[in-house]
């Protein structure tokens, strides 16, 4: 038998798309990772069906009690081979849809949303000695920005509580480019960035390209953080950061949350092709990111976890000694034993995240 939460290390986890998978994958949060597969024996439609590992059992098992939540809705072109909608107002209400859910899941009790520096500080009290009754503790965030129909709408966003926004997400988007394209932020996408800085609203790096990366800091002077983002130097692909982007993101005070998607993890991963096991993918690899990022940093006030667990996949891609979202108490002792401190670790696992926030929200 586990330990009892409260005796384990808190871990906030900056990038779960909980809402995609209640409302598209129709997984009930509620039930345990173990029901939910059982649920899904014999499904073929999606290629982690069977294989999940995040429900809130999970999280509070392993006291992952502080989350950036998501909505994510993409607007595509017929014949796109990224799934979404053909157009904007289909998106903004389909991210309206997942925003209920948060709202019926919390009205339920088991979530609380945090929206400024109190409803923060109240989530960490309560996460000081949890029980398997204790609410996790979200803070909402759009994952790319198609949605976002006009300003106005960012503006009613912002009211219901988004506090943080991704401009992109793969190729081509409404407002910036993202993974696999290139091109700088377009005339709405630099639109967008006045006026989330003029909402006081944290800007996530994560998903831009090289071209939007770097103009978005060239215009952006408010707070920034990339919720889910490993290394280029570890695996060479545009979705990941070079070693010049981190230090630049280290010089704007961001923290880079580290992601459990395999192909992110190590380099050569095929997409239905290749098995953690025979791919070495494990916790440990995520280590070395995290470590990647101290060592340029200099410290470890800058490296957090984002895992993106059940972002579209399950144990079929990612670390093969992660059974659900609770083996994230596996990392502590993987970074004491390289060398990390307590204090680093707390770091790591909870603090940098926190201290953003907490900043942020002043």
């Amino acid at each position: 038998m586990s330990n009892p939460p409260y005796r384990k290390i808190l871990c906030f986890d900056a990038h779960l798309d909980i809402s995609m998978n209640a409302m598209e994958w129709n997984r009930d949060q509620r039930w345990s990772v173990e029901q939910i597969r059982e649920s899904e024996r014999g499904m073929t439609d999606k290629p982690d069906r069977g294989r999940n590992t995040v429900s809130f059992p999970a999280l509070r098992e392993g006291r992952v009690g502080l989350v950036v939540a998501t909505q994510i809705s993409r607007v595509v072109k017929p014949g796109d081979s990224i799934p979404g909608w053909y157009s904007q107002e289909q998106a903004w209400a389909h991210t309206r849809g997942q925003l209920e859910w948060y709202r019926t899941m919390e009205l339920a009790g088991e979530l609380m949303q945090i929206v400024d520096r109190n409803s923060l500080a109240r989530s960490i009290s309560l996460w000081e000695k949890p029980n398997e009754m204790t609410p996790i503790c979200y803070m909402l965030s759009l994952e790319g920005a198609d949605s976002i129909i006009s300003m106005k709408h960012l503006e009613m966003a912002h009211e219901y509580g988004l506090r943080a926004v991704g401009p992109a997400h793969y190729g081509p988007g409404i407002h910036a480019n993202g993974t696999n394209s290139t091109g700088r932020l377009n005339s709405r996408g630099v639109q967008l960035l006045k006026t989330m800085e003029q909402l006081g609203m944290i800007l996530d790096m994560t998903h831009l390209n090289d071209d939007a990366f770097w103009h978005a800091l060239d215009i952006y002077r408010g707070s920034l953080w990339a919720s889910h983002n490993n290394c280029r130097a570890l695996v060479d692909h545009n979705r990941q950061f070079s070693d010049e982007m981190i230090l630049e993101l280290i010089n704007r005070k961001a923290v880079i949350g580290v992601a459990l998607d395999a192909w992110m993890m190590v380099p050569g991963w095929i997409r239905g092709t290749s098995d953690p096991q025979s791919m070495g993918v494990t916790l440990g690899v995520m280590a070395d990111h995290i470590d990647h990022i101290c060592q340029l940093a200099g410290n470890s006030l800058h490296a957090g976890i984002g895992s993106d667990l059940d972002g579209g996949y399950g144990r079929e891609q990612c670390p093969h000694d992660l059974e659900t979202i609770a083996d994230l108490q596996k990392i502590p002792d993987l970074l004491k034993m390289r060398g990390y401190t307590e204090e680093d670790i707390r770091n790591i696992m909870h603090l940098n995240f926190i201290r953003f926030l907490e900043t942020h929200f002043e």
